[in-house]
């Protein structure tokens, strides 16, 4: 079928047997009057049906009365019904619009003949009388190709095509439409078809582009007016964003006329984020007076522009943006107001610090932006009460002194003494305001508010409080801690030597088992006390984070409950740290001893390990205490009730505890503190009620040789005590033990002879110098305190060093090994950490006089 055929589309025959609307078909009509007949005629034919006869008679002409006039009224219509494509071919035909349906090829199916009307009569059909109308212009020959390409592709898709001059009846402007869609049929021989066609329409949108054309030539019009103004303006959107900024602005700002538009510039770019705030408060007003303001704003060559400003709201809501008004303060305009009234303007409105003066009312009469960010939260403060501003979130005796104060300074009194004031919703601002009393002016100010932001200075005094406090317990645990170590040492010597004379199953060795229990229990709060106060004995090493927390998950294991689940993710490849392994382990222990008590009903606890760049440590810069560098991050995250801000305030702090009585020393995280501080570290608790809490510790990256990779796999706790056990402790040689206290000496030299040692004793280092001048030679080790009078442990290192630099020495000590090295300024002796057990000392001197 050609263009020419598809025009003629016959319409559908009509069906004798079509319905009635409303009232069923013609013919079951038809047989029920027939029925309804034979049965009269039989009655008549039988003679006694008379009655029945006059009833039937009467019911047939009610029947008939209500056909007739459901016919007249139109409800009952008997006769042809046409089909549904009928209707839409006949409405397609009418319709002033262009329509085409067409196949995917571009053979024609239907076209009305709007098309001849637009488009002209052409040979080949309306189709092509579309592409010969477009085929002019080269923007309508590309819309036509992509709308071609969108039915190929079973897109609907639109295009605007201008079209050139032609017929009286074309239009300037046309919207051409497609959109795909399918037709179902049968073919000659029954069998059902489906074929895809394309509903091509085209509006006339000539209309509509004259009068959007008219539109923009009345904005450009105003543009070129606002243009022209000796005045700025600037129009904002909600967000920030300026939309339009006219030529005067531009100028004042030093951008070329027109490229400011281009730049997509935000106010706060040149009104700085304080100020734009203002500007978007202001804007919120309803008093027209109060949104004016004296504001500085930023030139594209970095020079301030002093500048008044008026701000509108653009519509009611604040998302809708506002405009700005602007007048140069330095202009010929503002000529009334001298030098130094627009020098005095510019320094008011652009001072860091708040001012603002009073009346002799005590109201605000002016006040600066730095006044409305710090006192207001960035809104106006004209005509309002001083009082009310400085006391808005004041208790009543803070009100009582600062309303004092202000009556004061109004009576002209000076030298008042500033008050400190809280500010922001959440109260998390601190300022410092001073107050100072203006000479008497008629009309004029009477007195001048100066506001500073003492909030960083409260934090930095409240964080050297915190540090001196800590600093000072921790001196104080620090000396408690070393007497303890000494009588530590004495009972958990002495509990050895008992243990090794009775037998388990005598009645006794029970009672001693206790004594050494709670004495190693002692033994435990005093590492926590030298822990926190960083003064902790450390046997320092290179350790593999990653492979010590998966040797020691087994152990971690036993001190949570079934019901906690427990996942360790180590980061392969991961970095070296240098510490002290027990002591991590033991950090990892107590937090997770933590997490496991924060969720009583069970939970998970993660142990995570990863390296941290320089780079990645930059981001957390602006922490308190942090230094950028390489890291590796250990974290320990549960899924537990978290903590309040107030309680994390305070869970560093030693002694203090959220678990019931006996449950908790408050030791446990202040340990924690003092040892990763003391390793080099960091440690940042990060939590959220009802979401849990999460410990990361940041240990510096320690870079090591290859040769030395082996030397830094971790040891596991158990198998190091296994170790020790199976370790031969007898030995021989003579050993000076040098130690103050009588009964850690009085332990310590039976502990050695036990194990086949030789011993000589002293009490101070004078008197072990003695000895060693009596056995010249003789001496094989020396094991020495570090505290002692008359002459301590340093000393007389180095005194026997002069005398046998080959000298071998054991220094015991509670105070730390790597801080007792630093001030030796020397490695080459052994250490011993109070309080030590037999076996520990047996296996030192052995360890020294093998070596």
């Amino acid at each position: 079928m050609n263009d020419r055929e598809a025009l003629r589309v016959d319409a559908a025959p009509i069906d004798p047997l079509m319905t009635a609307e409303g009232f069923g078909g013609f013919l079951p009509i038809a047989l029920i009057v027939a029925a309804a007949a034979a049965l009269v005629f039989g009655l008549l034919a039988s003679g006694s049906g008379e009655p029945l006869l006059l009833t039937v008679i009467a019911v047939l002409a009610m029947l008939g009365m209500f056909l007739i006039f459901g016919v007249a009224a139109g409800h009952i219509r008997i006769g042809a019904r046409l089909a549904p494509g009928d209707l839409l071919k006949a409405a397609a035909d009418a319709s002033d619009q262009p329509q085409i349906i067409a196949q995917l090829d571009g053979s024609v199916v239907y076209a009305n003949g709007a098309i001849d009307d637009m488009f002209g009569r052409h040979e080949a059909g309306p189709f092509a009388a579309l592409e010969a109308a477009m085929s002019v212009e080269p923007e309508a020959t590309q819309a036509l190709f992509r709308l071609t390409r969108a039915v190929e592709r079973g897109e609907t898709r639109s295009e605007e095509v201008r079209l050139r001059p032609g017929p009286s009846s074309r239009p300037s402007w046309v919207r051409i439409s497609v959109r795909p869609f399918a037709s179902t049929g049968r073919d000659v021989d029954g069998s059902p078809t489906r074929q895809r066609l394309a509903l091509w329409q085209v509006k006339d949108v000539s209309s509509d582009k004259t009068k959007e054309a008219q539109r923009i030539g009345s904005l450009e019009a105003s543009l070129a007016a606002f243009d022209s103004m000796p005045a700025g303006f600037m129009s904002i959107a909600g967000d920030g964003a300026i939309l339009h900024v006219n030529a005067a602005f531009e100028q004042w700002l030093g951008y070329p006329v027109g490229s400011l538009r281009t730049h997509n510039l935000r106010l706060s770019e040149l009104a700085g984020e304080e100020g734009a705030q203002l500007l978007e408060r202001m804007s919120e007003i309803a008093d027209a007076e109060q949104r004016v303001v004296d504001l500085d704003l930023t030139r594209q060559d970095g020079r301030m522009v002093p500048l008044t400003l008026f701000v509108e709201p653009a519509g009611e809501q604040a998302s809708h943006g506002f405009t700005i008004t602007a007048i140069n303060r330095l202009t010929a305009g503002l000529g009334d107001r001298s030098y130094q009234d627009v020098r005095a303007s510019q320094f008011f409105q652009s001072a860091p610090f708040g001012i603002a003066t009073l009346d002799g009312e005590g109201r605000i009469a002016n006040c600066n932006p730095a006044f409305m960010r710090l006192v207001l939260d960035g809104s106006p403060a004209q005509d309002m009460l001083a009082s009310d501003a400085l006391c808005r979130t004041a208790e009543p005796e803070e009100r009582s002194r600062i309303e004092a104060n202000l009556a004061e300074v109004l009576a002209g009194r000076g030298h008042v003494q500033p008050v400190e004031i809280t500010a922001g919703e959440q109260k998390q601002f601190n300022c410092r305001v001073f107050m100072s009393p203006l000479a008497a002016v008629s009309g004029g100010a009477a007195a001048a508010l100066y506001v500073i932001d003492a909030t960083e200075q409260k934090k930095l005094e409240g964080r050297v409080a915190q540090a001196q406090k800590m600093e000072a317990v921790g001196n104080l645990a620090g000396g408690i801690a070393h007497d303890f170590n000494n009588v530590l040492t004495a009972i958990i010597g002495f509990s050895d030597l008992l243990l090794q004379t009775h037998r388990p199953s005598d009645p006794a060795y029970k009672d001693i088992k206790n004594i050494q229990t709670a004495a190693n229990r002692a033994a435990g709060l005093v590492a926590n006390l030298l822990g926190f106060s960083r003064k902790q004995t450390q046997q320092v090493t290179v350790v593999d984070l990653g492979e010590l927390m998966t040797n020691s998950k087994a152990l971690l294991k036993t001190s949570i409950d079934e019901r906690v689940e427990l996942k360790i993710q180590a980061e392969r490849d991961l970095w070296y740290v240098r510490a002290d392994s027990d002591q991590l382990f033991n950090i990892v222990l107590n937090l997770v001893r933590n997490a496991r008590d924060a969720m009583p009903s069970g939970g998970k606890i993660t142990i995570r390990t990863r390296n941290v760049t320089e780079r990645e440590s930059q981001k957390m810069s602006a922490v308190a205490g942090f230094k950028t560098g390489e890291y590796v991050l250990l974290e320990v995250a549960d899924t537990g009730t978290g903590m309040s801000p107030e309680v994390m305030a305070k869970i560093f702090e030693p002694f203090f505890t959220t678990k019931g009585v006996g449950k908790g020393t408050g030791l446990g995280l202040a340990s924690v503190y003092g040892i990763v501080k003391q390793s080099g570290g960091f440690i940042q608790p990060e939590s959220e009620v009802g979401k849990g809490t999460t410990f990361k510790i940041f240990l510096p990256r320690h870079v090591i040789e290859d040769d030395d990779v082996e030397a830094a796999r971790p040891q596991t706790i158990a198998a190091a005590k296994k170790e020790l056990k199976a370790t031969d402790l007898t030995g021989t040689g003579r050993v000076l033990l040098v130690e103050d206290e009588v009964e850690v000496r009085q332990f310590a030299v039976r502990a050695l002879k036990r194990q086949g040692y030789q011993v000589l004793e002293a009490t101070d280092g004078l008197e072990a110098l003695e000895i060693m001048a009596a056995n010249e030679g003789q001496v094989d080790i020396v094991v020495s305190d570090v505290v002692m009078p008359e002459m301590d442990g340093p000393t007389l290192f180095k005194e026997l060093r002069k005398r046998n630099p080959a000298m071998k020495v054991i220094f015991v000590s509670g105070y730390p090994n790597e801080a007792f090295r630093e001030s030796m300024g020397s490695d080459d002796f052994a250490f011993l950490p109070k309080p030590f057990s037999l076996p520990q000392l047996a296996a030192k001197v052995k360890e020294e006089l093998a070596r």
